[in-house]
């Protein structure tokens, strides 16, 4: 049976959920996530349990923070006054904003605190240092540059 591997572009299904066991995010009722393995698209842990997996299986699988959304990083976190926003920006907590890096790079982060006209902005990912769950079904496998598809009722 085929099984997946670097540089295959594969097609999933997914749920990813946290601790309490609600999801965060699914792909099941809409379209299929595909992404080509190796590129690192993908959080590292959600990689690495589709590699070997052939089409039709299904696997839960813990990804701890380290090969997930990274862990709570306090260098990521930056105060700024309130004036040097734009003025007809209404900032608020909990709001996302998009900051520009000095290389011109746009980072999301979230406005986790307003006090006294200051700003604390947050560019850590909203699952940083979790464990997180992700419930994967791998429905189809494309090999790259031969065009061949195997899924869950063989080749195309």
């Amino acid at each position: 049976m085929v099984q997946a591997k670097a540089g295959d572009i594969v097609e999933v299904h997914y749920t990813g959920k946290l601790d309490d066991d609600v999801p965060f995010e699914s792909s099941r009722g809409g379209e299929p996530l595909q992404f080509c393995l190796g590129e690192g698209r993908m959080i590292e842990g959600f990689e690495e349990a589709v590699i070997g997996m052939s089409p039709g299986e299904r696997k839960t699988v813990a990804i701890p923070p380290e090969k997930g959304f990274g862990l709570y990083r306090e260098d990521l976190v930056i105060s700024v006054d309130l004036k040097d926003l734009p003025p007809d920006l209404a900032v608020v907590e909990g709001m996302s904003l998009e900051i520009c890096e000095d290389d011109g790079k746009g980072i999301q982060v979230q406005v986790t605190e307003i006090e006294e006209g200051i700003a604390t902005l947050d560019a850590n990912h909203p699952l940083a240092q979790q464990t997180v769950t992700f419930e994967i079904e791998l429905l189809t496998i494309s090999k790259g540059a031969e065009g061949e598809t195997s899924s869950a009722g063989g080749s195309t």
